[in-house]
């Protein structure tokens, strides 16, 4: 069986002076998805007025498209901007029309504010860059602020802080519309990291240790091969030769989570790759996982996606054209 939702087309609404590196995320990422050997996603970028647009650096680019592209887009991506006073009302009306017919609305780092601006994001949970958290939290005290995580999903609402997570939650969408195997298939295409948690925090206090032989990458990636195994915080902290509370507090450091959620999280996502390239009955898909039994990959897999195992398998099972 197919996915249900083939997502023709996406659209990146532009709100000049566009942040030019957001406003690149969604064509690089999206547009590199494959699906069955064919494009995943048909990116448009449109805005208010077609034509030359200024950027919030010195760069002019050029936006082919006027805001009916949002009539005909399954999902529209407002990126960062730099305009969060003066926004084009056109734009706000068609924000509420696409979101208030259900469509799917997200936002890149200050593109939440545009959502707020619109009306969208009232009583709703969201997040935007972490600099500009109280900026944000003063013009819309009535929006619920999430300033420590990646991304937030809220209903038909999503919203991510900046930079490297717009990356983020354009593979969130990814995962959502096509599966875990095609996200990470796209992930490894555009030389990004497996799709992370939105609960992730979104900046790290203390500096990242230097790759020369201190990051904690190597014993992730031994981990990823083991993820069968009943690994332990003793073992992962063994492999990187150091004691179990340096371990904790680099892994929090490096990633945002504890040793033991990280690997939760990727044999989640080893649980659903499996389902969708594997016809392996639940009891291996549980054990090759780590997750052990059929009740626990039932418990985690409804947990991060609502879907039982079975019902996951329908949804994303991709199958050879004929």
């Amino acid at each position: 069986m197919s996915v249900s939702q083939p997502a023709a087309h996406r659209v990146v609404v532009a709100v000049p002076p566009a942040t030019t590196f957001d406003l690149s995320i969604p064509e690089l990422v999206l547009g590199a998805t494959a699906v069955d050997g064919r494009p995943g996603y048909e990116v448009r970028i449109c805005t208010a007025r077609p034509g030359r647009i200024a950027t919030s650096s010195s760069m002019v680019v050029t936006v082919p498209y006027g805001l009916e592209a949002v009539e005909d887009a399954d999902t529209v991506i407002v990126t960062g901007t730099a305009a969060r006073e003066e926004i084009e009302p056109a734009v706000l009306a068609a924000l509420r029309r696409a979101a208030g017919g259900g469509k799917r609305v997200a936002s890149i780092c200050t593109g939440a504010f545009v959502l707020a601006r619109a009306g969208l994001l009232d009583g709703r949970s969201a997040t935007t860059y972490w600099a500009k958290s109280e900026e944000f939290s003063a013009r819309y005290p009535e929006v619920r602020l999430r300033p420590d995580v990646l991304y937030v999903e809220d209903g038909n609402l999503l919203s991510s802080v900046g930079l490297s997570a717009g990356i983020d939650l354009c593979l969130h969408l990814v995962r959502s519309d096509y599966g875990a195997a095609t996200a990470n298939a796209t992930a490894r295409l555009v030389v990004a990291a497996p799709v992370r948690p939105g609960g992730q925090a979104q900046f790290i206090a203390t500096p990242l240790p230097p790759e020369s032989g201190t990051s904690l990458a190597g014993t992730r990636a031994w981990a990823l091969d083991r993820l069968h195994e009943p690994l332990t915080r003793g073992e992962l902290a063994a492999h990187a030769a150091t004691s179990v509370r340096t371990l904790t507090r680099r892994f929090h450091e490096e990633t945002g989570l504890s040793p033991l959620q990280w690997l939760l999280h990727q044999r989640v996502i080893r649980a659903q790759e499996l389902l969708e390239t594997t016809e392996l009955p639940m009891e291996q898909v549980a054990r090759l996982s780590g997750l052990a039994t059929p009740d626990s990959l039932r418990r985690h897999l409804a947990g991060r996606t609502g879907l039982t195992p079975s019902a996951y398998r329908a949804a994303f099972t991709r199958r050879p054209p004929a």
